[in-house]
């Protein structure tokens, strides 16, 4: 009697866990960069929450934006507390004011209706935070601070650099979630507070 051979769908048409694992790991992964990778994502996500979960991390992810990250979990428990893995950062005063006036941006677009995405130029960004710099004699000066704000503020991955267009970026919306909504309510107290820390620096 002849036997029916079982075929096995190769491994390489199967999702794996491994890259998914190591792309979140290394930081933020958007859908637009990586499509394969967003594409195992979304149909292994309870196998890589799991996954993380035992490292202490959690899975964020927002499928209609389309960005996943980790997060790591603060723990008070002796039994639970695991070696932090995942670094905080202390950011500078620029930076977290370019952060603050680009998430400003996104909840203008979103108000707007219109575009939802937010392009701008590095000579947009660059006036959107003179005001609140301490005035320099040497204009050359402000403008490589102003620079070196921009592309820490890209490397930290809240700002997609055009390539085509090395001066355009596009405000990504992980901003949302990480300046997160319980900044909305004061926001025009903290760009004060920017400004009245301008005037005394």
């Amino acid at each position: 009697m002849e036997q029916k051979q079982e075929t096995n769908p190769s491994s390489e048409t199967l999702p794996q866990l491994g890259p998914v694992v190591v792309h979140l790991m290394k930081g933020v992964l958007y859908r637009d960069a990586r499509e394969t990778v967003w594409q195992d994502l979304l149909l292994l996500e309870s196998q890589v929450s799991d996954y993380v979960r035992v490292m202490g991390l959690d899975l964020m992810m927002d499928e209609a934006e389309g960005y996943a990250y980790l997060h790591q979990r603060d723990s008070d428990s002796d039994d639970e507390k695991l070696p932090r893995l995942m670094q905080r950062r202390s950011l500078s005063y620029p930076v977290s004011l370019l952060c603050v006036l680009l998430r400003k941006k996104l909840v203008e677009a979103d108000v707007g209706g219109e575009d939802l995405r937010v392009v701008l130029t590095r000579d947009q960004m660059a006036e959107m935070m003179r005001v609140f710099l301490q005035d320099q004699p040497n204009e050359a000066k402000l403008v490589d601070r102003i620079d070196t704000h921009i592309n820490k503020v890209a490397e930290l991955g809240f700002l997609r650099r055009f390539q085509k267009s090395p001066d355009t970026f596009e405000v990504r919306r992980i901003l949302m979630a990480l300046v997160d909504a319980s900044w909305l309510a004061d926001l025009d107290e903290k760009l004060k507070a920017y400004l009245d820390h301008a005037a005394t620096d």
